[in-house]
């Protein structure tokens, strides 16, 4: 299983699938199934029944899980892959196209 390098809170772009070069931030991140929840993209309607949160019920849009493989992390702008390193005794991520740190 190798590392997840999409964090919660971080901007990415969408790569493949029917919401490709959509940007979003990131909602959650599940590790076991490496999947994330970006806001925006990867829409779904779902029916609910009504509830103490929902009082009407309806048909409710909201956003599905979409395979960690399928988006990029965005730095400056620009898609780009991410690494880790070293850095002062602690582990960071780094942006590989420009070598800058990312946290």
């Amino acid at each position: 299983m190798s590392t997840v390098k999409i964090k919660k809170g971080d901007t990415v772009k969408v790569i493949a699938g029917k919401d490709k070069d959509k940007e979003g931030k990131v909602i959650s991140v599940d590790r076991k199934k490496s999947k994330v929840l970006v806001e925006g993209i990867n829409k779904i309607t779902k029916h609910e029944k009504p509830s103490a949160a929902n009082q009407n019920g309806g048909i409710v849009q909201k956003e599905a899980p979409i395979d960690i493989s399928n988006v990029m992390y965005v730095h400056k702008g620009k898609p780009t892959r991410i690494g880790f390193k070293m850095e002062n005794g602690k582990k960071v991520r780094f942006a590989k196209s420009t070598g800058d740190i990312v946290d």
